[in-house]
């Protein structure tokens, strides 16, 4: 039986991050995973999705040139060539292959153990491959196995197939029709990445909006650009059952206005959430609490078992890996700490990667107003910013939503580069300072941040 200070279950975000963090500070550290070095975000999820969306990207506006003077005859994709440079990107990621890198992992004092982590005791943890089965003891146990998607109890639905972010990442050939099941951010990315590759797409969303989480203004404009685009999007809908077919995938499904509709589509990808990768890891053999939402963890990110921790999303919180990233660190710390400190609150961002992006931080103007708190709002549209007209990207707008005092409360920017865009909004409101100040910062033109500058000078009074 091997015997650590730390066992780390999983190695995205969270358990890479954790496992280093206690490897430099000198602990014996092991880290188990049953598939990729680098976890969903890297293998199926953010890093080839928004490395598809860029070369997306590039290739629809190589199409729609004209209107800078510009005319290309023929623009063109090699979707293979494209996956290609996909895997060459996953690989300088990740430090190399998956073997590479976890060869690279054991330089550095964590030893890598291949396989499904599943737990006889609080502190034994058999691990199960393909060639072997052996139990491992740990004095401190992370836990980070990340998500894995939600697939609905639909008649038909498995007996038909589907696809995940998964394999939609890595598709040797791209489906003619597309439904993608899941209106959030996740199901509308790939929305226009497939079809700018000459998918017809159409998103089927259960409740009444698409991108819900987001300021339902902002959401609106952006579902209304890819509207415009050809991206064919369905709200208010129940799927009744799917079929095989011999001329697809054939989708029934019911809306309130409409009744009973029928879909015929080549492929579906499942986008309607992702749940924690819990059931393997026979929690209950260590006592540790967990909800339907995740593990149960306190401020410090510590279960109720004293010597067993949880990061990621696996804790049931807001699944982005940069804060997968902050809560790996931090566990790490906390679990050799004689004093855990809590997490604390943190001004998390978020960006739905679609083009324009949509970057997101703090509240919305619905959560303010159900919250009966007061504010104010402050806009300046792309289309009055200089640089963006000059780049003839002026769709969208900057909004902060601030307080009475000024304080920030809310930053939503849908246009050109909004993701990078966000940070002075997420910097001011982590360091508490005012639109005031934001809107009195001297910044170069021409440049897209004016827009920021311009939304802190117009808050309404």
């Amino acid at each position: 039986m091997a015997d650590y200070d730390l066992l780390v279950i999983g190695a995205g975000a969270a358990g890479s991050t954790a496992a280093t963090t206690a490897a430099q500070r000198g602990r014996r550290v092991a880290m188990v995973e049953r598939d990729k070095i680098g976890g969903t975000c890297l293998n199926y999820g953010c890093d080839p999705t928004k490395t598809l969306l860029y070369i997306a990207e590039v290739l629809y506006h190589a199409q729609h040139a004209g209107r800078y003077g510009l005319h290309i005859p023929t623009v063109t994709a090699d979707w293979a060539e494209v996956q290609a440079y996909v895997q060459g990107v996953l690989n300088g990621v990740r430090g190399g292959t998956s073997d590479e890198a976890s060869a690279a992992l054991k330089e550095q004092g964590i030893a890598v153990l291949k396989g499904e982590a599943r737990f006889t005791s609080p502190h034994e943890v058999v691990i199960t491959s393909e060639r072997e089965e052996y139990t491992v003891f740990a004095e401190r146990v992370i836990l980070a196995p990340g998500g894995e998607t939600i697939v609905p109890q639909v008649e038909g639905l498995e007996q038909a197939g589907f696809i995940t972010n998964a394999e939609a990442v890595a598709l040797p050939l791209l489906p003619r029709r597309l439904a993608i099941l899941g209106g959030g951010a996740i199901g509308i990315e790939f929305a226009q990445l497939f079809h700018r590759f000459g998918v017809e797409v159409t998103v089927l969303e259960h409740g009444d909006t698409l991108l819900a989480k987001e300021d339902s203004e902002v959401a609106a404009q952006l579902v209304e650009l890819l509207t415009q685009e050809g991206i064919h999007t369905r709200t208010g809908i129940e799927l009744l059952h799917v079929n095989g077919a011999k001329e697809g995938k054939r989708l029934t499904f019911r809306n309130s206005d409409k009744g009973e509709e029928v879909l015929i589509v080549d492929e579906i990808l499942l986008s309607i959430g992702r749940k924690p990768a819990l059931e393997a890891l026979h929690l209950a053999a260590a006592g540790v609490e967990t909800t339907k939402h995740g593990v149960t963890v306190d401020e410090t990110l510590r279960t109720n078992v004293p010597h067993i921790w949880a990061a990621g999303d696996v804790t049931g919180g807001l699944q982005f890996t940069h804060l997968a990233t902050e809560q790996g660190k931090f566990a790490a710390q906390n679990a050799f700490s004689e004093q855990p400190q809590p997490f604390g609150d943190r001004v998390i961002p978020w960006v739905t990667y679609t083009d324009p992006p949509l970057a997101h931080v703090g509240k919305t103007e619905e959560e303010l107003r159900a919250a009966q708190v007061a504010y104010r709002v402050g806009r300046m549209p792309f289309a009055e910013v200089e640089r963006a007209i000059s780049q003839a990207q002026t769709h969208g707008f900057v909004k902060l939503l601030v307080d009475v005092q000024g304080k920030i409360l809310g930053g939503h920017i849908l246009g050109t580069r909004a993701d990078d865009l966000l940070a002075p909004v997420v910097v001011a409101m982590q360091a508490g300072l005012t639109a005031d100040k934001l809107g009195a910062t001297i910044l170069p033109y021409p440049t897209l941040s004016e827009g920021v500058r311009h939304a802190a000078e117009n808050i309404e009074e």
